[in-house]
């Protein structure tokens, strides 16, 4: 299943269900369930059986998602009124603008999981490639109060400092646990879509000589979307390993229409169940969480520039950044001045 974000009006955000090219509106889809049973359509009860947008749909999955099935068989199967108590209940996709499918996950982490990126960056850099990037895999947490979907990422003028983009692949976690297995950690994935690590070059570097990290750098804005997409849409480029799932899935980036990026998620070497692995260590991970893969190779500019690829090049108020990859949409972005 795939699922969506999408502004309803000015001051409401729902759900949507994406089938071939239409949406279908959750929240309605979910009244008209509880009507039909003759069950309360009270928002708050509403909110206990379904909880609260995409989110809540992954928080309590066991129960919502047959009825998401049956709606989306309904979808396939054309039996699917255009309109509910004279409201639109289908929409045509890109009628309606997209957030973040999860806009305020319970956390973000990011990992490091491509071995092309961090060698060639450190390597730009005069630096030697770092043993222990074979030993276990890295993450941080990042602000989960600041993601954005599709549309306008508003940015300050210090962030303006050698602006960047960076094309990743990141999860929703669908289970609560700890210490998980390998394989435990696979089957705790909900599903993927594609994620943005926005990053002001000149304050993260100057904040990480402190040795702590990216920090001002990176929390402005974090992009995740169009779409989540669970993992049964990809089981035909799944393939199981000893060391968790590999997803064979195209990754590009384009900036002002010209295509800059261009690699795969299957490049990862360390998976996404190995980082999921070594995050459930010894900490309780819940449902919505979102963990990134990394930066894949040639998918930042601070990479690009460095190998001569590009000439300095770095983003400006009004550049727009496209990122897609296979079966997971395509995510767009332009940089605009705001608070």
């Amino acid at each position: 299943m795939k699922f969506v974000t999408f502004q309803h009006s000015p001051s409401e955000a729902r759900p949507g269900l994406v089938v071939g090219d239409k949406v279908l509106d959750l929240a309605l889809a979910f009244r008209e369930e509880e009507t039909k049973a003759g069950r309360s359509t009270e928002a708050h009860v509403l909110e206990e059986r379904y909880g609260r947008g995409v989110l809540g749909i992954v928080q309590n999955q066991d129960a919502v998602m047959p009825v998401v099935k049956a709606w989306e068989e309904r979808m396939k199967a054309g039996d699917v009124p255009a309109t509910v108590s004279g409201e639109a209940l289908v929409h045509t996709y890109g009628e309606k603008a997209f957030l973040s499918p999860i806009p305020n996950p319970p956390s973000t982490r990011d990992g490091y999981a491509f071995r092309q990126h961090v060698q060639t960056a450190r390597k730009n850099r005069g630096l030697e490639m770092i043993p222990e990037f074979d030993e276990f895999p890295v993450f941080y947490f990042t602000n989960h109060h600041a993601i954005v979907g599709s549309g306008p990422v508003k940015v300050r003028a210090r962030h303006l400092e050698k602006l960047d983009f960076e094309l990743e692949a990141a999860i929703v976690v669908g289970r609560a646990g700890s210490d998980w297995t390998i394989e435990e950690a696979d089957k705790a994935i909900f599903g993927l879509c594609i994620m943005n690590d926005w990053s002001a070059r000149v304050l993260q570097m100057d904040e990480m000589k402190l040795s702590l990290g990216p920090a001002k750098g990176k929390d402005f804005a974090t992009g995740l979307g169009p779409m989540l997409v669970t993992l049964d849409e990809l089981a035909d480029v799944t393939t199981k390993t000893d060391k968790g799932l590999v997803f064979d899935l195209q990754m590009k980036c384009w900036v002002n229409g010209v295509q800059l990026s261009e690699g795969n998620v299957n490049q990862m070497n360390w998976t996404f169940a190995q980082i999921l692995e070594r995050v459930s260590y010894g900490v309780n991970v819940v449902p919505g969480e979102v963990i990134g893969s990394g930066t894949v190779g040639t998918g930042c500019l601070l990479e690009l520039n460095g190998s001569g690829i590009t000439k300095n090049q770095w983003l400006q108020l009004g550049d727009k950044v496209d990122m897609e990859i296979t079966r997971l949409g395509r995510l767009e972005n332009t940089i605009v001045g705001g608070n």
